[in-house]
């Protein structure tokens, strides 16, 4: 009976890991996508240290879980006990990572909000100057999602115009509604855009767009992460209870 409880034990230990190393995988890929993202949303709140090493955190987590996650597999099926044990540990320092990340994101929630962007947008965007990293990656926002600045077109209004701007508008081109949603698409008319016609301008502030496009997914992202928290947990039960009953 004990010797079936071990082998029952041993799978659901490689079970547990092997989503560990799918969870780890998915972190991976998405920390990879948000830091070669051709969009470049890291550089719009590249001014926030801790909004920027975000990205590079996650990277390392996925890492460190997807390597985790094979040595968990390897030491449950070869029932080596000095894998598990350095599993349990690291797992552990993970785990406890993870949650600290997670207190802190709520603590710091207040650095996403439409008040901080809005505030970043009016001190760093020199409008339609593509030389500048932040001014371009804000251009491109806003062709992407069809959007004007964080709250609309009145963001820019105390933005000061370029010293070689030929045509003194409000708002920037990157602002004009587009026949393709891309920096290559034909304006649908420039000119009456950027002289206050409001049918040819896009309205809406790109905060409420991409919050909407993304809502979805950042219920997703919640949802994976309290998963991979509970498997790392459990995780952490079956590799010690494993631990004690290999002889």
């Amino acid at each position: 009976m004990e010797g079936d409880c071990l082998s029952c034990m041993k799978y659901l230990m490689f079970l547990f890991n092997f989503f560990i190393f799918l969870g780890g995988a998915c972190l991976l890929g998405v920390g990879i996508w948000v830091i070669v993202d051709p969009t470049g949303f890291r550089e719009i709140v590249a001014a926030n240290p801790l909004l920027f090493t975000g990205a590079y955190i996650m990277l390392a987590m996925g890492a460190m879980l997807f390597l985790l996650g094979f040595l968990g597999c390897c030491g449950a099926i070869r029932e080596n006990k000095c894998l598990l044990l350095f599993f349990f540990m690291f797992i552990l320092l993970i785990f406890l990572a993870e949650l600290s990340a997670a207190i802190l994101a709520f603590i710091f929630r207040e650095n996403l909000t439409r008040e901080f962007f809005t505030k970043e947008l009016k001190k760093h965007y020199l409008r339609n100057n593509d030389t500048d990293v932040f001014s371009s990656t804000w251009n491109s926002v806003m062709i992407t999602f069809a959007c004007c600045g964080v709250n609309g077109p009145e963001d820019f209004e105390a933005v000061p115009h370029l010293p070689y701007s030929s045509l003194e508008s409000v708002i920037p081109e990157a602002c004009c509604q587009r026949e393709l949603q891309s920096r290559e698409g034909r304006f649908v008319n420039k000119e009456a855009c950027l002289t206050g016609t409001a049918k040819f301008q896009n309205r809406q502030g790109c905060y409420t767009v991409i919050l909407n496009s993304f809502e979805t997914y950042v219920y997703l992202a919640g949802a994976l992460a309290i998963g991979v928290l509970a498997i790392e947990l459990f995780a952490m039960i079956f590799a010690m209870c494993l631990f004690r009953g290999i002889q």
